[in-house]
């Protein structure tokens, strides 16, 4: 008996063991993985997918193709410093920001979660993403008290209805009406696997968000003649307690290209999909160069106005930029725009010009 052969067999045997145990890595997703101040994510939206789109199955080692995924939507995000934005002083908290078409949205990024901070003046706490991500993370936030308003009967429920809604013969009067309403939300890491899109196959967990409205409606009932009277629970035939539940899935990859989600997915209460975000390209030295054949920019040098014109009609996404890098003016336009540049100083400048084709960076001089 050939011992040598026996133990390259052996060999074998474990290799492949330890492949098959390894080919599906069990990853966990930091703040350190996720998008910071600078970065620029490109995403894509199919608002029609394929029959085959599923959101899959729970547990390891699973596989997710959306390599079908097709785009018919594409955005840019760009996350910028808060500090100098219109309405920082309002969300000190903030750490990042986004402007999107003249609102700016206010995000909180630590080693706890990512969060939204609220968005222009307005404060709106709300986690958007617990951290670490590892398999089998299971965090539940609030209750949150959404609505708690006392108002008078307006008059549709009957004050005859009061002895029967207080079991008390004594009560004659539905006095007022109380609405309270309040929401928690579910994450569940609750898979892992690999992640297939059209711009690679990446390692990748799930989350499974559940947000959970609890609506609950109470009525006053009081003795009009001794002014006793307490809250009871709104009879079901008039109004009955709501439990409503959205589900949404995003799948997130400790890839350093990435720094969001690959995929998010919502689904509605029979489970259908109207429509995927995925990540269409994981920073703008993958966005294809184009040639300046795609454009057409006139005059150079500029005065009073710089136009440019696309070869096709898809979205342009358009920023001016200094030498120093600074953005003096963003833009979107679908195939023409005219800019006025009589009020920018004279020198020198970039046009970086993006859509879903690619990118190009024109320079362009303002006297």
């Amino acid at each position: 008996m050939n011992l040598n052969i026996i133990s390259k067999t052996k060999l074998s045997v474990i290799v492949m063991a330890f492949v098959s145990v390894n080919m599906f890595a069990q990853i966990t997703v930091t703040d350190a993985d996720l998008i910071s101040i600078g970065d620029v994510i490109y995403q894509a939206y199919d608002t029609v997918p394929a029959s085959s789109i599923s959101v899959g199955n729970t547990g390891p080692s699973q596989i997710w193709d959306f390599s079908t995924l097709q785009v018919q939507k594409y955005d840019t995000t760009e996350f910028i410093d808060p500090a100098g934005t219109p309405f920082v002083t309002y969300h000190p908290t903030a750490n990042l920001c986004i402007e999107d078409d003249g609102e700016y949205i206010y995000i909180n990024k630590n080693m706890q979660g990512l969060s939204f901070v609220g968005f222009d003046n307005i404060q709106y706490p709300q986690l958007v993403l617990p951290l670490p991500l590892t398999y089998g993370l299971n965090i539940i936030v609030g209750p949150i008290v959404i609505m708690d308003s006392v108002f008078a009967n307006p008059g549709f429920i009957s004050h005859s209805l009061a002895p029967a809604i207080s079991l008390n013969p004594l009560y004659n009067q539905v006095d007022s009406i109380n609405i309270f309403i309040e929401s928690s939300t579910e994450f569940n890491v609750d898979a892992y696997g690999d992640v297939i899109i059209p711009m690679g196959t990446f390692d990748a967990l799930r989350v499974k968000t559940d947000d959970i409205t609890t609506s609950d409606y109470f009525v006053y009932c009081s003795d009009v003649s001794t002014g006793n009277g307490n809250w009871y629970p709104m009879p079901a035939s008039i109004f009955a307690p709501e439990v409503e539940i959205t589900s949404s899935y995003a799948w997130w990859t400790n890839d350093p290209l990435i720094k969001f989600a690959l995929v998010q997915i919502d689904v509605d209460s029979l489970g259908g999909i109207d429509a995927v975000d995925f990540m269409h390209s994981p920073s703008p030295t993958s966005v294809t160069d184009l040639s300046s054949n795609n454009f057409n920019i006139y005059p150079i040098p500029a005065t009073n106005s710089l136009t440019i014109k696309a070869q096709n009609n898809e979205l342009t996404y358009l920023d001016l930029v200094d030498v120093t890098g600074k953005v003096i003016l963003k833009k979107e336009f679908t195939q023409s725009t005219s800019l006025d540049v009589s009020r920018i100083a004279k020198g020198m400048y970039y046009l970086n010009l993006k859509s879903v084709e690619g990118k190009l960076t024109k320079q362009i001089i303002i006297e």
